[in-house]
């Protein structure tokens, strides 16, 4: 029976050739290879090698040090083909600079393109993408000049039986990384410590199809046989090369900000009772203001920024949590989402699917709501969530999502730099204006589009500390702003576009500016009557 190589990360770095694609498999640190990638660093820094890499990454895999961040070197990267750099500012910076090619694509269609290429289908052929920056015909998901001026392509448009569709393009794979927990003396990997199962099996059939290696980096070697076969995740026999981890402590973490927690793995349950509650701020006044849309049996999604920060605290606290499920685009289902550098996560979940799978549901069915961060809103309703000036941070599963899900929800403060607030039973007053207006005549990049939403019926609502705003087909629609705000001087004189107004402009409940339980349940209630 073929057997993998038992080597060093400096051994696994020298097998990386020049001009050659490189692919790695993670999300935040979870899952990260950091041992390898420090190894791919440092042969870099000493020898120049190696160079020229294209990289192909779904999901953002960094805490802002860490991870990609390794790579981030001038002349080790040519091409970066990605989903999010949001927590890898060197990596950015790389963008912004001009230093790299550098192409942003949907997280979602990225984990299916592995299933894709190892079918040797001609290209993933998807409807997620028409009318954003990823459509050919805007910006085909260039995110920088150097990108522009290139002549690379990675998508076009294809059409079948009359419909447009994107076809992501294969990328073939020369080297890919992957992580487990386990390997036994066989090379069989699994993986039951790491808190998410991503599209690692997929990644390493659509590597074996071009003949490309595949290296995996462990935290334990084991007896053959002591691994069970359900518990294999890879079979040896597709695995190159096998990578112990000698300082797992540091360079084998369950996620960035700790170790090992059974409670984010499946392993251990940790107890419920008042942990992981946020204190009141303007994200948690947004986020509640946003989780009133809510109706009973909901299954939703919540991304980066102040929904994954603050929506799994006010579900608990309101004693919510059984009528509503959260599902992240990791593949989790339920529990208390962690935040920040270790999005993706959930301590307590109720089940844990691979990334690439979770997408299928998200695609296809539609979650019931997805609650997203923002940056810009345009006059059109399209919404801004991936370039901010020259900083580039990129979709992640943006596009997959909000094309999709029935209901959509975007959480963001009017204005942004410097905005600060007071709260009260007197409502919301503004004691300093942000100095980055956020309500734009155009976007700087087009994330959703407002159009297309309106024309397939999709419910958006965009939701901040001092107005809500809903799609209507002839663009956004005021209804609702916070007690204590003017409308004149805080909302529209804040705006570079006129929107409409509702007849029965509402006022925002100032419940929801304490620190106690506004009562979320029985605002559930009544919705879903």
């Amino acid at each position: 029976m073929r057997i993998p190589e038992f080597i060093t990360a400096k051994e696994a770095a020298e097998m990386i050739e020049n001009g050659s694609t490189l692919s790695t498999i993670g999300m935040t640190m979870i899952s990260a290879s950091e041992s390898i990638l420090k190894a791919i660093e440092q042969r870099f820094l000493t020898t120049g090698e190696p160079n020229n890499l294209t990289l192909f990454h779904t999901c953002g895999q960094s805490d802002r040090v860490k991870g990609l961040a390794h790579l981030a070197h001038e002349g080790l990267l040519f091409r970066l083909i990605g989903g999010h750099w949001g927590l890898c500012p060197p990596l950015m910076k790389l963008i912004s600079e001009n230093a790299v090619e550098a192409f942003n694509l949907p997280q979602g269609q990225m984990a299916n393109m592995f299933h894709s290429m190892a079918l040797r289908e001609p290209g993933k052929i998807s409807k997620i993408g028409l009318g954003t920056f990823i459509d050919p015909r805007i910006e085909g998901g260039k995110m920088n000049q150097r990108t522009r001026d290139g002549g690379h392509e990675v998508v076009d448009i294809v059409r079948i039986d009359d419909e447009e569709y994107i076809r992501y393009r294969e990328v073939p794979i020369d080297t890919l990384i992957i992580r487990g927990t386990c390997a036994d003396e066989m090379g069989n990997i699994s993986t039951e410590e790491e808190p998410m199962l991503l599209e690692v099996l997929p990644a390493v059939m659509a590597a074996k199809r071009f003949g490309g290696k595949v290296i995996c980096q462990v935290k334990r070697i084991v007896k053959k046989g002591s691994i069970s076969p359900k518990m294999v995740t890879v079979p040896g026999v597709l695995v190159d090369a096998v990578v112990l981890c000698d300082n797992p402590y540091e360079d084998h973490r369950q996620t960035s900000s700790w170790y090992y927690d059974p409670s984010y793995s499946g392993q251990g349950w940790a107890p419920e009772g008042g942990q992981n509650l946020v204190p009141f701020s303007i994200r948690k006044a947004i986020g509640r203001r946003a989780s009133m849309l809510l109706k009973a049996g909901s299954i939703i999604n919540v991304g980066t920024g102040i929904p994954n920060d603050v929506f799994g605290s006010i579900l608990a606290e309101e004693n919510v949590s059984d009528q509503i499920t959260i599902t992240v685009e990791s593949g989790i289902y339920g529990g208390v989402p962690a935040g920040g550098i270790d999005f993706g996560i959930s301590r307590n979940a109720a089940a844990l699917i691979p990334h690439d799978r979770q997408f299928e549901y998200y695609n296809g069915s539609g979650i019931d709501f997805t609650f997203m961060g923002a940056g810009e809103m345009d006059a059109e309703g399209n919404v801004n969530a991936t370039r901010m000036g020259p900083v580039a941070s990129g979709a992640g599963g943006f596009i997959d999502i909000t094309s999709t899900a029935k209901n959509v929800v975007f959480c963001s403060t009017f204005t942004g730099k410097g905005l600060q607030t007071e709260f009260g039973d007197g409502g919301l007053k503004i004691v300093q204006e942000g100095s980055i207006r956020k309500m734009v005549k155009k976007v700087q990049q087009i994330s959703y589009n407002g159009k297309l939403a309106a024309q397939r019926g999709q419910n958006m609502y965009f939701v901040t500390e001092r107005a809500v705003f809903r799609l209507t087909e002839n663009g956004p629609e005021l209804i609702e702003i916070a007690k204590g705000i003017d409308l004149e001087r805080d909302v529209l004189s804040q705006m570079d576009f006129k929107p409409l107004i509702a007849s029965d402009l509402g006022e925002t409940p100032v419940n929801i500016y304490g620190e106690e339980p506004f009562g979320l349940a029985g605002i559930i209630e009544r919705n879903s009557r």
